[in-house]
């Protein structure tokens, strides 16, 4: 495969660095001093690179990875003592919405989005993790839950989310004990989709990136929504919304343009419409 072509963002960040590397934007989280600790100021950054993302229709996947050696370890600890340390839990308070509300846009942001996870994800790295579509971990990465190590409550949707991913029992384990589970363990839970060695995880990515640049934007999107939604109603209703869905999407250029190229024996050319 052909080294992408890869350029900088132009805006301004405070805790990331955003690339572009072929059709994929990627979002790198920058304190690696921190482990990569989740504050306000990088979720303000998430937010914008968002923003970023979604006003270009040549970005077809948002990765998020971390500089150094996490992907992140969780929320800024010296932030939440601090924001917790007095009887007015406002600052606090404003910080874990704002931080859901991000996370929830994150989980179903129009364009795929995947997590290229780099040695530790903990806590509010699990977190952000959760809200990706896919998962691409290094060989070294460990991933878990780990607030019960420090008596905290989860924050970030682990309580809800993790048991969706992986199932009830394997999500307690992980919640009560606070352990960290080799990237192999979490390929076999389900919650990772590929294990690559260390040194080839951005070669992966990219490659992945390329397959998903190929297909319908306008598809994929649907497809994300229906299985955000479906997940969440009885299996009758779903399956109706998959066929009103289907029925919507029959209208689109996507499909025509699709279904043209079959015909004739040559490569589809989507536009997202």
């Amino acid at each position: 495969m052909a080294e992408p072509h890869h350029e900088r963002s132009h805006m301004s960040y405070e805790c990331i660095e955003m690339e572009r590397r072929g059709a994929g934007a990627w979002v790198w989280i920058n304190r690696p001093d921190a482990l990569n600790a989740i504050s306000p100021a990088l979720v303000a950054d998430l937010d914008k690179a968002m923003d970023e993302v979604e006003a270009d229709p040549t970005v077809r996947a948002l990765i998020i990875s971390g500089r150094g050696r996490a992907f992140s370890a969780g929320a800024d600890l010296k932030f939440v003592k601090r924001a917790l340390g007095g009887s007015d839990f406002t600052e606090f308070r404003a910080f874990t919405n704002y931080l859901m509300k991000v996370f929830n846009r994150l989980e179903t942001f129009s364009k795929p989005v995947i997590a290229a996870v780099n040695g530790l994800a903990l806590a509010g790295g699990l977190e952000l993790l959760l809200c990706c579509d896919l998962v691409i971990a290094a060989q070294s990465a460990r991933i878990g839950d780990a607030h019960a190590n420090f008596g905290l409550l989860p924050g970030g949707g682990s309580s809800a989310r993790l048991p969706r991913k992986i199932g009830v029992t394997k999500a307690k384990f992980l919640l009560y004990t606070g352990d960290f589970l080799p990237a192999q363990e979490m390929y076999e839970a389900g919650l990772v989709n590929q294990v690559v060695p260390d040194d080839q995880l951005i070669a992966a990515t990219d490659k992945v990136v390329e397959t998903l640049s190929k297909k319908s934007p306008l598809s994929i999107a649907r497809v994300k929504n229906l299985v955000l939604d479906g997940m969440e109603q009885p299996l009758d209703q779903a399956l109706r919304l998959e066929l009103l869905a289907f029925e919507a999407y029959s209208h689109s250029h996507d499909l025509k343009e699709g279904l043209d190229a079959f015909n004739n024996k040559r490569t589809p050319k989507f536009n997202g419409t």
